[in-house]
């Protein structure tokens, strides 16, 4: 057996002496072309979760917070079980692994989109992307000290510029209490989105990724059913155009960018790939400007860039 072989089999510790069909794919193509498969995967991600503030920013208009997170992540779990059922492999976990897999659900498909949805309510695309941003200090934060990925001083000096990135938001969005609250609930998100992955990187050891995506979609399906009643009034009122956004809240910002995002973070470092993802910020910038005709401030703007900015500085490393 070469040692590409045993590597891989070794990333998928959640599924005893097989190896993943993704996993399987991996190992019989070419050294480079393995290489390339977790930043393809990232950068996947990276451009659907991008795409996500648009199109809840235009749902938005016509679906409520809750009724929008389970309409999108309803969709999301019925687009992962075709996935799955496509794959063919799906163990689900058992005892305290299944508690955090459902536990894990509940956060990142759950609450996450709740506080996300009530924050667009009245932030704009690119400010509520700019504030979910701070995600990947917020990862390597919680990677340094509950998963020994290290804890550099570099850091330190990222995180004061991204919240003096933080305060610059806040001062040009301070018109109202509201805006204030839009911006707790934008900055609870990015809490929400970091734990969550350090919760995920702890459990896929025992899980394999595809049944961690689908089995926490459906758990945070379950937790969000209070909103049904809601999700069906403002479901035949709404415009088809919002109604299709939803859809492809669930398809693709979901359901792929979920289970590509599970398949590079078994294969890298959490703090790692939390970095790549600042990308997104600016991709949603760019998409809110064209698609939605919205843009930020300049306050706002230069808060954001601030934000970027220490970012960088706390996760990327000099080679």
């Amino acid at each position: 057996m070469t040692n590409t072989t045993a590597d891989s089999r070794q990333t998928s510790p959640g599924l005893p002496g097989k190896v993943a069909d993704m996993t399987r794919t991996a190992v019989a193509t070419p050294p480079v072309t393995h290489r390339l498969l977790v930043p393809a995967a990232a950068a996947v991600t990276v451009v659907l979760w991008g795409s996500a503030f648009i199109g809840i920013r235009s749902a938005g208009f016509d679906y409520s917070p809750g009724a929008l997170a389970l309409g999108r992540i309803f969709i999301g779990t019925l687009a992962l079980t075709v996935i799955a059922g496509l794959a063919g492999k799906l163990r689900l976990p058992r005892g305290r692994t299944l508690v955090g897999v459902l536990v894990w659900g509940v956060l990142w498909f759950g609450l996450y989109n709740l506080a996300l949805n009530a924050a667009e309510h009245t932030l704009d695309a690119g400010t509520a992307s700019l504030l979910v941003g701070l995600a990947p200090i917020l990862i390597a934060v919680f990677a340094g000290i509950s998963l020994g990925e290290g804890f550099p001083a570099r850091l330190l000096a990222g995180i004061g510029i991204a919240f003096a990135g933080v305060a610059g938001i806040a001062l040009a969005t301070s018109s109202g209490a509201s805006d204030g609250i839009a911006v707790v609930l934008g900055l609870a998100a990015a809490v929400i989105y970091a734990g969550s992955t350090i919760l995920q990187k702890r459990l896929l050891p025992r899980v394999d990724s595809l049944t961690m995506t689908w089995l926490g979609c459906l758990a945070g399906t379950v937790a969000c059913l209070p909103f049904t009643p809601v999700l069906l009034d403002e479901l035949a009122t709404a415009p088809t155009s919002a109604t299709l956004s939803v859809v492809y809240l669930g398809v693709f910002p979901t359901a792929i960018a979920f289970v590509t995002w599970g398949f590079a973070l078994t294969r890298t470092t959490a703090g790692r790939l939390g970095a790549a993802t600042y990308a997104a910020a600016p991709l949603a910038l760019l998409m809110s400007w064209a698609l939605l005709g919205e843009i930020p401030t300049p306050v706002a703007l230069i808060g954001g860039a601030l934000c970027l900015t220490g970012v960088l500085v706390a996760t990327l490393r000099l080679r």
